[in-house]
């Protein structure tokens, strides 16, 4: 089982210690300290924090960047994550965009608006988290810079930037009939993460923490999915170099971002339900996993992927099918869905 208080937990990050003020109590220079010794330089890491702007080196000559924000209500609730937990899904959420371009990540830049009341040592369980994350998932990869403010509202806006090595970006709009559909990572954890915190903590309209002590060892991995999800990185620049045609971070739902792909490229992608595993539905529907889907020519899938389906002729008004039949708008929409207070 998954244990949710380790390493992240800040479950001091409250007490009322001298050596631990709230964020208002201190000067900024303080919190960056804070962060900065937590975060080191990384391989591409040129000129790293401390001046207006750090440099980065792009040894193909390109760079892919991406941009994502975390806001405390839509994107999270503060009584289910801890700052270690925020700050590793910040990480890998970006991460994941880079990979999924066939790109190797290099560097995150980091704003963070914190409200006045959060102790310091939240914020510096948040660049643990960053820190730690970059570790496992993207090893030389490294936060160089950022922002930080005060804010009635918790917010995390990172903009992570990538090495394409020499290749081409892999794109949505490359998938060709015929193709083999594949994926790498998981499909559906997180987003049954999401439910079971919905059902089990959030009685009357209100997030409570949640009590790792009452849940299966099922929940608690997929609660884990859903607060510190592992996205394959390491496989977006595989996947590049085995020939992928199209790539795409699954962020809100299997079904919703394969009908994503299948409009960016003018194809149907036909899954197999027997391909999905146990819970079709919940792979379908469920998000924030940030698996890698994939399509190769036939044949050449490369280690870590495995096939879902394949690319067929566009379909009138299905741009996905699952055995033969349409897949309707399943998943998060972050704009159809904006202040849905329920999962996907």
């Amino acid at each position: 089982m998954v244990d949710l208080s380790a390493p992240g937990s800040d479950a001091t990050a409250e007490a009322p210690r001298s050596d631990d003020p709230m964020i208002g109590e201190v000067s900024e220079g303080r919190v960056l300290r804070t962060i900065l010794a937590r975060t080191p330089a990384g391989r591409d890491t040129v000129l790293g924090p401390g001046d207006d702007a750090a440099v980065i080196a792009a040894p193909s000559g390109s760079v892919v960047a991406t941009t994502d924000t975390l806001v405390e209500g839509p994107d999270f609730r503060a009584a289910w994550s801890s700052g270690y937990d925020l700050g590793w899904k910040s990480a890998a959420v970006n991460l994941a965009d880079i990979a999924a371009m066939g790109a190797r990540p290099t560097a995150l830049l980091v704003a963070l608006a914190v409200p006045k009341d959060r102790r310091l040592s939240f914020v510096a369980a948040i660049a643990d988290g960053f820190r730690e994350a970059c570790a496992a998932l993207a090893p030389g990869c490294a936060v160089v810079g950022g922002d930080l403010t005060v804010s009635a509202t918790l917010m995390i806006a990172v903009t992570a930037l990538g090495d394409l090595e020499g290749r081409a970006a892999v794109t949505r709009a490359g998938a060709h009939v015929g193709d083999d559909l594949a994926i790498a990572g998981e499909m559906g954890l997180a987003g049954h993460g999401l439910s079971v915190l919905f059902r089990r903590f959030h009685p009357d309209g209100v997030a409570v923490p949640v009590v790792a002590a009452a849940l299966t060892e099922g929940e608690a991995d997929a609660i884990a999915a859903q607060l510190r999800p592992a996205p394959p990185i390491g496989l977006g620049p595989t996947a590049a170099i085995a020939g992928a045609t199209a790539m795409m971070d699954v962020s809100d739902g299997l079904a919703l971002d394969a009908g994503r792909m299948a409009e960016a490229s003018g194809v149907t992608l036909a899954l197999e339900r027997s391909a999905l595993g146990a819970h079709p539905h919940r792979a379908l529907a469920g998000g924030e996993d940030h698996a890698l889907l994939a399509t190769f020519p036939p044949g050449m899938l490369p280690p870590g992927f495995r096939r879902i389906g394949s690319v067929v002729a566009a379909v009138t008004d299905a741009p996905v099918l699952c055995d033969g039949e349409p897949v309707g708008p399943l998943g998060w929409d972050p704009y159809r869905d904006a202040g849905a207070d329920a999962p996907h």
